[in-house]
């Protein structure tokens, strides 16, 4: 019998009706041409950026304390705040550390969440719960500071000089006359400068001075706010004229501050300046920032390292980076010469712009040699005509989906650009399945090209309905992942789903007007049936080979059940690779990126001076490594934060012993290592340095996805401080132990010492000295205080003028202590009369998380398993064959922290934490999404068996999936994942399309055994065309560190499941069909 049978007439389905409608009115060229002019509306006005924009909202709340010790700190204010915090609605978690004189709360919001419902939220929880402090505690007003996405940088810019008169004092001065300059670049937001000392009016005290003349600090104190005080304008009115008065004026010149008269010594005025020294110019430097250049630095001529400063961008809300990177660079060319001294470079070590820029051109070139390489394909296999019509389907499906994912609100970023170059296979199936089917209508004869579309279309309509839906049902759940992960993929499957429904509209409206329009030439030149068969014969030939055999009574059934085992043999062998470490798990592989950040802590109490000089030891040696352009030392400060940095709250790092390396590496096309490679290469050598000064030192890169705080954490809880102490101490040694982990650091703060200075109460009563005036006298000393402001024009921020001790007075004590007070009764009395130096331990910080008292042991993973995942397993398995203690248990948690730890417990964390949160969503989906794909094939086919042998090809993916993994050695990550739920839809499309025609064919009265046959021998160019348009689309995703896992699982899923789809379905469905289709099978061969 003969596939081409001529059926009954029947009406026409949706699809065929659809066709007939659109194949030649004049509305369908122009729908195409409204398409094609919103995709490119849609590239012009969707900003463009490296990564997808998630909302993740994190706030400080800063509470003082002065005074109060971290036991009490934590007691009086994080304890009820946290609770208090904790009951906001959509918060994930909150977290608190408590120092001396100072509570940091940190609250973390579900992702999703935008920033406006948090603060809001926040701001509404805190001020209506003021109340939970007691009043005259001496607590401060809480100060809330949210963080998102938005805060982070894309741009920064270092300025420094060879110039050796200038330093970093004047680099900042320039550098705050620039921030005014470009934040009129439209679309900046958050513009500040790091680095370098601010500009202060110094009042420098001289102890010995202030006893000659009789003077005190309160007396300074007194005299500057006093003489640096006006009043409101008021009006007079003289001659009939409105005049405005004035009473007093400000400080506004160092003059004005050094004649300001402080008191009277024997009748004579004693002025500033006879008791201190006053300078305007350069503070006291907090912090510092040095610009460091390497072998790969393009001006090599200007190695070194240089004082610098470096001026941090900031965008607004959906404003496009490139744009305004662009406008940046711009206005710093106008600038120089003019704001920006010729002997002052600056250099771009940030541009995110440029990197989104790049990153898009990139993927936008991708996408359309990905296009023409389908459009070839179709070429080889159909026809030039037939190209053509399908290269104009995926175009216009393209820029419909362009248009669709900006009204959805995504941006053009990696994640949806690769989107859509992974869809580019599964978005051309329906125009590939509706055009070879026209196509062989009009090679079968017969009939009208207006007669025969309509029916072509229809043939494959429900089909190809029913296979786009079941492709949409496996990828929609994935866009209900939770946590970071849900939001940084959700591009993924919502352009594919949305590009799906598009291209199904596109295959039934447009695609028969262009064959209509095309195929003139197929319809003029029709193959006989004779000829059709012929053209056919080597396939069904090929099929009775391949199939037949399957299909011959008992001889059959024994080779179906030897194919089967043979198939469940090579299941169970693939299944076993990832078991036997030829394949590696982890979340995410590592990027090439441009750019790695060096963390720096050391011991507590260093000064930023050391701090800074170790870090300028670190970049001698980085100077040495042949990919680094240049670097940035920050000492005292963090570098511009980014999303990295953001999540793990790098942006608080601003102690004396903080210090942070940013180095930048020449272009990954330039170089021949990798960033990991780089970064893996520097760590050993990095810390060798680091160890000589105690200094804990970690190669941060960064992460390929959401970020962690750490990539192995260990959040150790137990039921009092020292045990969680002994228990992190004691963790963080045997990590340090485990083969192949690196990094490793805790949240315990070393031993440091610290001064008392304790007031004799009784001795200052007796005295009529204030305990209040002789603290505020050694803090405004020691700690210099802020008394007032110069008033000088032009300043873009306030010049303070500050009363302080010199630093050699401040360390040595005894010196110090000759500082002298004034009474109640007017008498001058020494700091050593009513105060005594006792030594002490600073006490050290506290840590909440979720309520509990907490603390960290975090590390890294390095090596040839660089998945921390082996890691932590390896460590908890030797915690289970040795115990960290013999006699105390320790208990471990995985998914949630321990409710009260009674014992020490340690929860596993870091990227453990995202991989099983992320996996687990993903097996959710993938679980929905193949009971919504039974549901719609059981719909389709009326029946439970059915739909069972459609999806056995599933599971058969993993046949190829795992060996390509351990192939190409490749890691199985989060975007392998994703593919093997794509490939659920797609190949459940094939087996529809497979099944369906055996049905179509025993409609006609066609044997069985024949349907079998011809479906395959029919149905393949379709199938075959569809999984290579597929595999070629996920070729040009390949060479991607990150996306490769998805390319390699549809790759190599597709050629395994596409074979063995085009037997195995046909001998099952043969094997295991519904009883009712046997009989029809019965009754027609009867007839």
């Amino acid at each position: 019998m003969h596939d081409n049978r001529e059926p009954d007439q029947k009406p026409l389905g949706i699809s065929g009706r659809t066709a007939k409608a659109f194949q030649s009115t004049e509305i369908t060229p122009l729908l195409a041409i409204v398409g094609m002019l919103l995709g490119l509306l849609a590239i012009l006005i969707t900003p463009k950026e490296e990564e997808p924009q998630i909302d993740v909202t994190f706030a400080n709340v800063f509470i003082p304390f002065p005074g109060a010790s971290p036991v009490e700190v934590e007691q009086l204010v994080s304890t009820p705040a946290e609770q208090v915090l904790s009951e906001i609605e959509g918060v994930e978690h909150t977290m608190s550390v408590s120092r001396a004189g100072m509570s940091v709360l940190t609250v973390q919001f579900e992702v999703g969440i935008t920033r406006q419902q948090a603060i809001v939220r926040l701001y509404n929880q805190v001020f209506s719960n003021s109340d939970w402090l007691p009043s005259n505690l001496g607590v401060g007003q809480p100060l809330i500071k949210p963080m998102g996405i938005d805060d982070v940088p894309i741009m920064s810019l270092t300025l420094w000089s060879d110039d050796s008169s200038l330093g970093s004092h004047e680099l900042k001065k320039i550098a705050h006359n620039l921030e005014v300059e470009l934040k009129r670049v439209k679309g900046t937001r958050d513009i500040y400068t790091l680095g370098g000392p601010d500009t202060a009016v110094r009042v420098t005290l001289d102890p010995a001075r202030l006893s000659g003349f009789n003077i005190s600090l309160d007396d300074l104190r007194n005299a500057l706010q006093a003489g640096n005080t006006t009043g409101s304008e008021t009006r007079v009115i003289t001659d009939n004229t409105v005049i405005p008065v004035q009473a007093g004026d400000f400080l506004s010149t160092v003059e004005d501050v050094r004649r300001l008269i402080v008191g009277l010594n024997n009748n004579t005025p004693v002025y500033l300046s006879d008791v201190a020294d006053i300078t305007l110019g350069s503070d006291v430097p907090e912090q510092s920032v040095f610009m460091g250049t390497g072998p790969a630095f393009a001006e090599s001529a200007k190695s070194g390292l240089y004082p610098a400063v470096t001026i941090a961008i900031a965008k607004q809300p959906g404003q496009n980076a490139i744009d305004i990177t662009e406008s940046v660079n711009k206005r710093i060319e106008q600038l120089k010469n003019i704001a920006i001294p010729d002997n002052i470079q600056v250099t771009v070590t940030r541009d995110y712009g440029e990197t989104a820029n790049n990153k898009s051109n990139t993927l936008i070139s991708k996408l359309i040699f990905a296009t023409g390489a389908v459009v070839l394909l179709v070429l080889a296999a159909l026809g030039f005509r037939q190209a053509l019509i399908v290269g104009l389907a995926i175009v216009i499906t393209l820029m419909i989906t362009l248009f669709a994912s900006w009204a959805y609100g995504f941006t053009l970023n990696r994640v949806s650009l690769f989107a859509l170059i992974f869809s580019i296979g599964i978005l051309v199936d329906d125009a590939i399945v509706v055009v070879e089917n026209i196509h062989r209508h009009l090679s079968m004869g017969g009939k009208s090209m207006r007669e025969a579309i309509p029916l072509a279309v229809d043939e494959v309509g429900g089909p190809t309905i029913l296979a786009t839906f079941t492709v949409i049902a496996a990828l929609m759940p994935m866009a209900f992942v939770t946590g970071l992960m849900g939001p940084y993929m959700s591009p993924i499957p919502i352009n594919a789903s949305m590009g799906m429904l598009i291209s199904l509209v596109i295959a039934f409206v447009v695609t028969p007007w262009l064959a209509l329009k095309l195929l003139k030439h197929d319809a003029q030149n029709n193959q006989t049936e004779a000829e059709h068969e012929t053209a056919n014969t080597k396939m069904l030939a090929f099929f009775r080979a391949m199939v037949g055999s399957f299909l011959q009574g008992k001889k059959g059934r024994k080779k179906r059940v030897a194919l089967g085992v043979g198939i469940a043999v090579l299941m169970m062998v693939s299944v076993a690779l990832p078991a036997s470490l030829a394949v590696v798990l982890k979340m995410l592989p590592f990027d090439n990126k441009s750019e790695v950040q060096i963390i720096v802590d050391m011991p507590e109490g260093t000064p930023v001076e050391q701090t800074q000089r170790v870090l300028l030891e670190l970049g001698e040696y980085l100077q040495t490594i042949p990919e680094v352009t240049h670097y940035q030392t920050y000492a005292g400060t963090a570098a511009p934060i980014n999303f990295n940095g953001l999540v793990r709250q790098y942006y608080l790092r601003a102690d004396p012993h903080s210090g942070d390396i940013q180095v930048n590496l020449a272009d990954k096309g330039e170089r021949d290592r990798k960033s990991h490679d780089i970064a893996l290469g520097m760590r050993a050598s990095l810390q060798q340095i680091g160890a000589r000064y105690n200094a804990n030192v970690k190669v941060v890169e960064v992460p390929p996805g959401p970020p962690v705080i750490a990539p192995i954490v260990a959040e150790i809880y137990g039921p009092d401080q020292e045990a969680m102490t002994d228990t992190a101490k004691a963790l963080r040694a045997r990590l340090a132990q485990t083969d192949g982990i690196v990094d490793v650091d805790d949240m315990i703060e070393a031993q440091a010492k610290k001064y008392l200075l304790q007031v004799d109460r009784q001795k200052a009563s007796l005295l009529g000295v204030p305990q209040a005036r002789i603290v505020s006298a050694i803090t405004a000393a020691l700690g210099g205080e802020d008394i007032s402001y110069l008033h000088e024009s032009h300043q873009k921020y306030a010049l303070p003028i500050r009363l302080e001790l010199n630093e050699a007075d401040k360390s040595n004590l005894l010196q110090f202590m000759t500082l002298k007070v004034r009474s109640i009764n007017g008498d001058l009395v020494a700091l050593s009369e009513v105060v005594n130096l006792v030594d002490a331990q600073w006490e050290k910080t506290i840590y909440h998380k979720d309520l509990l008292p907490v603390t960290f042991v975090t590390a890294d993973m390095a090596g040839e398993l660089d998945s921390p995942l082996y890691g932590m397993f390896d460590l908890i398995g030797q915690l289970d064959d040795e115990p960290l203690f013999k006699d105390t248990p320790l208990e471990q948690f995985f998914i949630q922290q321990p409710e009260w730890p009674l014992v020490p417990s340690v929860k596993w964390d870091g990227e453990w934490q995202i991989t099983y949160e992320t996996f687990r969503d993903m097996g959710i989906a993938y679980g929905v999404g193949m009971i919504l794909i039974y549901m719609l094939v059981v719909a389709q086919f009326r029946s439970y068996r059915v739909p069972l042998i459609i999806m056995t090809p599933i599971p058969l993916t993993v046949i190829g999936v795992m060996p390509g993994h351990a192939l190409l050695g490749a890691q199985f990550t989060a975007t392998s994942m994703i593919g093997m739920i794509a490939l659920a839809g797609i190949i459940v499309r094939n087996s529809i399309l497979l099944v369906d025609f055996i049905n179509q064919q025993l409609a006609e009265g066609i044997s069985f055994e024949e349907a079998v046959i011809q479906s395959g021998a029919v149905r393949a160019k379709p199938i075959i065309l569809t999984a290579l348009a597929a595999m070629i689309g996920a070729l040009f995703i390949l060479d991607d560190p990150i996306f490769n896992g998805l390319a390699i699982t549809l790759i190599f899923g597709l050629t395994v499941s596409t074979l063995l789809t085009l037997i195995v379905i046909p001998v099952m469905y043969y094997a295991f069909a519904p009883q009712r289709i046997k009989d029809l099978d019965q009754t027609l061969s009867k007839v």
